[in-house]
């Protein structure tokens, strides 16, 4: 005889999650390792901004042109690069000494931006000005600047838009999408040198000739939006941009003293992304910028910071091994329960 029958194996399953993303929109490749050739070029800019009728002086880095390589898996990526000599000739505008740490983390709901700029040297733009030779460019040795933020902005489409697809190579956006976002920022930094950042030959010109630092705090919510355009299923053009209203605090430093500023200022972020995109081969030409302004105590007058890079990539997807897949597993089981824990 015989009592209480089991039911049959196949209707206990579990089932499976459902997936992060529209799978007619975003292509994921879990199993997948990216390894990347890049050329990249950092910068960050300094703009004394000035009334109509004069020009802004425009402070440039002499940085270098990078040679490098890369991998991304799940959410790690590693990149390394190398200013090689026969990249990098324009010894006539001067030295930059730099240490650079921007960094652009792209989770599913979140984009992440981190800033950490150290730079010594700079020249000003274009050839001949504030020099007698009109070939020549003048150059500041002392000029120093520093430059520390943090942005965050939440994607509010993660299911049809992806910012990986452009940015890391891990996805493939397979139908056009785009998604609003909204975020805050924090900057802080100074730009300073050893005497006044307007050259003598200029001082008339310009509303602020003895000030040789500005110092500034500033921080404040934002919003934007960001979309990709896919043409021909392969082909990509993604375009992102937020603004964001500060709060700003600012301090000028002259020979005479400091004086203190406060107001409103906004910041815009920029991505712009170009680039062919398939099952094993991805090649793209990105540029991230992010401008930010900084006020005085004349509204005639101000301070522009732009820090961004430039980088042509051409990339692979392989199959990751079975070590790093389980590696993988075991750090995105920890991300889910924190995930529903504290959900975001």
């Amino acid at each position: 005889m015989v009592l209480g029958a089991a039911p049959p194996a196949s209707g206990q399953r579990p089932r499976r999650p459902p997936s992060p993303v529209d799978t007619a929109y975003v292509r994921t490749f879990p199993r997948h390792v990216v390894g990347r050739l890049f050329l990249a070029q950092k910068y960050t800019k300094a703009d004394l901004l000035a009334p109509s009728e004069a020009p802004s002086l425009k402070y440039r880095p002499n940085t270098n042109l990078a040679l490098g390589i890369g991998a991304t898996y799940g959410p790690v990526t590693v990149n390394l690069g190398y200013g090689f000599g026969f990249l990098n000739t324009d010894t006539e505008k001067g030295r930059t000494r730099s240490l650079d740490l921007q960094s652009h983390l792209y989770t599913r709901k979140w984009v992440i931006d981190l800033f950490g700029q150290f730079y010594n040297g700079y020249y000003l733009a274009p050839q001949g000005t504030a020099t007698t030779n009109p070939e020549a460019y003048y150059q500041r040795p002392d000029a120093r600047l520093r430059l520390f933020g943090l942005s965050g902005y939440r994607i509010f489409n993660p299911r049809r838009f992806s910012y990986r697809a452009a940015l890391t190579q891990i996805e493939w956006q397979r139908k056009s999408a785009g998604s609003w976002l909204a975020g805050v920022e924090l900057y802080t930094g100074a730009f300073r040198g050893d005497s006044s950042l307007v050259p003598a030959a200029l001082a008339a010109e310009y509303p602020q000739p003895y000030v040789r630092e500005i110092r500034f705090v500033k921080f404040g919510p934002g919003g934007g939006y960001a979309y990709t355009q896919v043409i021909g299923k392969r082909f990509f053009v993604t375009g992102s941009l937020t603004l964001n209203l500060n709060l700003t605090f600012s301090e000028e430093t002259s020979e005479a003293g400091s004086v203190d500023a406060f107001g409103l200022r906004p910041n815009l972020l920029l991505r712009a992304v170009a680039g062919y995109n398939s099952n094993r081969w991805i090649a793209s030409l990105a540029w991230v910028e992010n401008s930010v302004t900084v006020g005085s105590r004349d509204f005639q007058y101000g301070y522009l910071l732009r820090t961004g890079i430039y980088r042509l990539t051409l990339a692979r997807r392989f199959v990751a091994g079975r070590r790093l897949r389980a590696m993988k597993r075991d750090f995105e089981n920890k991300k889910q329960d924190l995930e529903r824990r504290l959900p975001i």
